[in-house]
């Protein structure tokens, strides 16, 4: 299989799978649950397949030379291994070594430079819902009146380096992004985080006002300044929805809803590895959040060494 091909079955270059692997901690040989030994660096490209693309199991049978069976267990396992190493990541924005002081400072004067009016925002915060297959039960529950159809919901912090430092969830799709934000116990890791300062992140108007998370001026009569504010943090805070964007994008198994059937696997564990496996390829590869401020995202290593 030729370079260009390899990347589009497995969203990474050849060359850099050993070297995942390894980050990822995955071990040389990984046990599948029938028992049958099967080569660490097979196993994590068994993975990054399945979620690249809403294959059937049958249909990667040929593909890998193996039964369905197994090519099931083993994304199983392998995901099980990177939410018990690695899901922290995703959990606190005080869990990352190089989310220090300094580099809140770098990411505010990077967003400044792209024309925001705040001089102390190092981020954004934002709430995605993602489709899934009508559940057999609880239906009421995860339907998104607003999205109008069965969700699952998540909230994200972006950095301006193309790095998802923290996604919450899952939560019903009826659920309002104010109060899982308020679930989340997202603001008590930011002041944690800030040590005393005054960086912010950015929302939507959907989330409540406060020191240390700001949204757009509302209201029916605005001043041009109001609106001048509100239209320049708007095309800086797109950069939120390009990071979930590539989620999507390198792995789109998550973003079929008849594959997303909530009590028959673990959907949120899915979307969460696809999260993090992004954020892998962001520091190997950069991301457009990223050469849009002109950031670097940290080392592979770096990402995945915790505090």
């Amino acid at each position: 299989m030729d370079n260009g091909m390899f990347r589009t079955c497995f969203r990474f270059e050849k060359e850099d799978v050993p070297k995942l692997r390894v980050a990822l901690r995955i071990p040389e040989t990984v046990m599948t649950a029938q028992r049958v030994p099967i080569p660490g660096d097979e196993a994590l490209c068994i993975t990054l397949r399945r979620l690249a693309y809403p294959n059937r199991l049958k249909d990667l049978e040929n593909f890998f030379g193996r039964h369905s069976s197994r090519i099931s267990s083993l994304t199983i396992e392998v995901l099980r291994h990177i939410d018990e190493k690695f899901f922290h990541l995703l959990d606190d924005v005080n869990n990352h070594s190089w989310l220090t002081i300094d580099m809140l400072e770098n990411f505010s004067k990077a967003i400044y430079a792209k024309g925001a009016p705040l001089t102390n925002c190092w981020g954004f915060i934002d709430g995605t819902a993602r489709a899934i297959c009508r559940p057999t039960r609880q239906q009421q529950l995860y339907f998104s009146g607003h999205k109008r159809f069965h969700a699952l919901k998540y909230q994200s912090i972006m950095c301006p380096n193309g790095i998802i430092c923290q996604l919450d969830g899952c939560y019903p799709g009826s659920k309002h992004d104010a109060g899982n934000f308020g679930n989340s116990q997202a603001y008590t890791k930011l002041e944690k985080l800030v040590q005393g300062h005054h960086y912010c992140l950015y929302g939507d108007p959907a989330y409540p006002l406060r020191p240390l998370l700001l949204k757009p001026y509302g209201g029916a009569s605005l001043t041009l300044e109001q609106c001048a504010f509100n239209k320049a943090m708007s095309n800086v805070r797109q950069a939120v929805e390009w990071g979930f964007g590539k989620i999507s994008g390198l792995f789109a198994f998550v973003d079929f809803k008849k594959n997303q059937k909530i009590f028959r696997q673990n959907v949120a564990r899915m979307y969460k590895a696809s999260a993090l496996l992004a954020n892998c390829h962001t520091c190997l590869y950069g991301a457009q959040v990223s050469q849009y401020f002109d950031l670097q995202p940290p080392s592979l290593e770096v990402y995945l060494n915790a505090r």
